[in-house]
């Protein structure tokens, strides 16, 4: 997989992301946040809750587990999770996800 990103989104501000081997870069709304994500195979991201987020795998596949339901989802799937709902993904190879989160500061700017 190549860098898939153009300039444009990878000159946005950078979002501060605690888990090595993966980078995103935020568009900043006033009460919302897109971020462009780019996975390396990092295993796990536990289960966490937020805001409400909708996505989609724009390549790669990731599977993405929702108040307890697993399934895979793979280039041009989206899904929704609904603000609190507990969830969980696991990352076994590349994969570039674009998410939008309703909540302004999801992320912290790097």
């Amino acid at each position: 997989m190549h860098d898939i990103y153009p300039e444009m989104i990878k000159n946005l501000p950078e979002a501060d992301i605690p888990f090595k081997g993966v980078k995103g870069w935020v568009a900043q709304g006033e009460n919302h946040q897109i971020v462009f994500f780019d996975f390396e195979p990092i295993g796990e991201v536990p289960r966490h809750s937020h805001a409400a987020q909708w996505g989609v795998v724009i390549d790669g596949d990731m599977e993405l587990t929702i108040a307890g339901v697993s399934k895979t989802y793979q280039k041009g799937d989206h899904y929704y999770i609904p603000e609190g709902v507990l969830h969980s993904a696991i990352f076994n190879r590349r994969t570039i996800v674009m998410d939008y989160f309703a909540e302004k500061d999801r992320y912290k700017l790097k």
